[in-house]
């Protein structure tokens, strides 16, 4: 199974991507996730500009129409910007999930947390072994 994930940006093993946007870090949902989504009906961010997210902690839920997933943060920091248009577009996410599919940014309140994501080629053997 070959997965082509972008290898410009850092993972979590619950399957968020984190990717460095000038001072922000993008957050959203990796390819395997969609997958193992299927078609995604509701993106639910429960935060709003200003609040601040803890690693680890859920900031909203994804929905399909196998199941519910919470998202988890990969980074605390304070939200700076929030993607409104999944409100609308939630398909957005089965369409372009590492682009216009982004879903919040945060500005890190400890940078080196971004270091300590997944690598790339981490994430790709953490989805191998998850796959089996």
């Amino acid at each position: 199974m070959s997965h082509d994930f972008p290898t410009d940006r850092r993972y979590t093993k619950d399957h968020e991507w984190a990717r460095k946007d000038g001072k922000e870090i993008l957050v959203g949902v990796s390819g395997f996730a969609v997958e193992q989504l299927g078609d995604i009906t509701l993106v639910n961010l429960d935060v709003k500009v200003g609040d601040t997210v803890t690693e680890g902690k859920s900031f909203g839920t994804i929905e399909s129409v196998k199941t519910l997933s919470d998202l988890f943060a990969p980074i605390s920091g304070k939200i700076t910007r929030v993607n409104a248009d999944l409100d609308q577009q939630p398909e957005l996410v089965n369409e372009d999930c590492y682009g216009k599919a982004w879903m919040i940014a945060i500005e890190p309140a400890n940078p080196a947390e971004f270091e300590k994501l997944l690598s790339h080629d981490a994430y790709v053997t953490h989805v191998e072994a998850s796959a089996h």
